[in-house]
């Protein structure tokens, strides 16, 4: 039995993108294009461009047109770490990480932001509801790409007690684990992580540039870490977009290789 025709010009359109005649970000022709060039109906060619977007080969953008959606190459994280250090989650961590596996970070500006504490936070971080808490927030690039938005959460009690950096709208370069245990003496033992699968906002969809669809999700992690009495100190909240991140937990003894999206040993 033959395909119907919306099946036969999507598998055509197809064939062009798997071979590179249609590049990565290039524009499909127009649907009135399509038609004339297929001699089809309009909703034969509607069809065919829903099908090839159930696949995740092309993209529409209202007002613009559809393109071709672009190949990311995911990047491997490792959660696991040192439980006295900041972890993957670190600025200074992310920086080296990225750029030992070849590729490029950056990093917007650290943006600071004083606000109360919603109740969860509050019970989270072990203050009273209604406190304030310092929120530093950066987003993550990987080759360009954005890659990740974090936002870690302080009592504003430790700048209050001297931690001053903290509500400064500057990068700390050794890190806020070593910063807090040099300026406080409050050292990280631990860390917990709870991570969480959600379809993206409106805001995280149009900087991450993910089809309005929902249909490529976001993981949220939130990590708090604990001091040497067991209290927390820092919430830190990272979203990463699933279709440019996996993730690794290494649990006893394992070899100590630099891991990459394809699985490979480096």
């Amino acid at each position: 039995m033959a395909n119907p025709m919306y099946r036969q010009i999507g598998e055509d359109l197809r064939a062009q993108i798997e071979s590179g005649q249609l590049e990565p970000g290039q524009q499909l022709r127009t649907e009135i294009e399509l038609r004339e060039h297929y001699n089809a109906s309009r909703n034969t060619v509607r069809d065919a461009i829903k099908w090839l977007t159930s696949l995740g080969l092309v993209e529409t953008k209202p007002g613009q047109g559809t393109f071709v959606v672009q190949t990311i190459d995911p990047f491997l994280t490792t959660l696991t770490g040192d439980p006295a250090g900041a972890g993957f989650s670190g600025g200074a961590v992310y920086l080296v990480e990225v750029s030992k596996q070849n590729r490029k970070p950056t990093a917007s500006p650290v943006q600071v932001e004083i606000q109360e504490a919603s109740d969860d936070m509050a019970t989270t971080l072990g203050i009273t509801k209604g406190a304030e808490v310092i929120s530093r927030h950066e987003r993550r690039f990987i080759d360009g790409t954005p890659w990740a938005m974090q936002t870690s959460y302080y009592p504003m009690e430790f700048a209050d007690r001297g931690a001053e950096r903290l509500r400064r709208a500057r990068d700390i370069p050794e890190g806020t684990v070593e910063y807090l245990a040099n300026s406080l003496h409050i050292r990280q033992v631990g860390y917990s992580d709870r991570i969480t699968v959600r379809a993206p906002n409106p805001n995280e969809a149009d900087f991450f540039r993910l089809p309005s669809d929902g249909r490529v999700p976001l993981y949220e992690i939130t990590r708090t870490a604990y001091d040497g009495n067991e209290q927390p100190m820092r919430v830190t909240v990272t979203v990463y977009p699933a279709d440019r991140n996996q993730f690794i937990v290494n649990v006893g003894q394992v070899p100590d290789f630099t891991p990459s999206a394809d699985g490979a040993q480096r």
